[in-house]
């Protein structure tokens, strides 16, 4: 799992991208648009890159998978984690109280 911390909030980040964007006409390639705005904002050209690509994804401008469906198909595999985790538990003890039962001593 990542453990990197998110430094720019969302307004920043749609910023930047709108930026991106209407300034592209302006430079020569896509990458030069991003190089000069990124350091405007103290981020990395490829980290600005990837949010102008998600962003874009989630336009349904790029192919991809939207950042909504992603999010929730990240938490139904979590939560299926979860439960196969307690099933687990369950059945060991399921057993574990059955081979205790068969164990005991009749009484008569």
């Amino acid at each position: 799992m990542s453990k990197t911390t998110n430094k720019f909030s969302p307004e920043v980040r749609e910023r930047a991208v709108r930026m991106v964007l209407a300034s592209e006409k302006d430079h020569p390639s896509r990458w030069a648009a991003v190089t000069s705005i990124a350091g405007k904002f103290g981020c990395s050209g490829y980290t600005l890159l990837e949010w102008v690509k998600k962003s874009e994804i989630d336009k349904g401008m790029r192919a991809g998978v939207p950042t909504e469906l992603a999010d929730k198909l990240k938490a139904l595999e979590r939560e299926n984690r979860e439960l196969r985790q307690a099933n687990e538990i369950l059945r060991k003890a399921s057993a574990y109280f059955a081979q205790a039962e068969l164990d005991r001593p009749l009484k008569r």
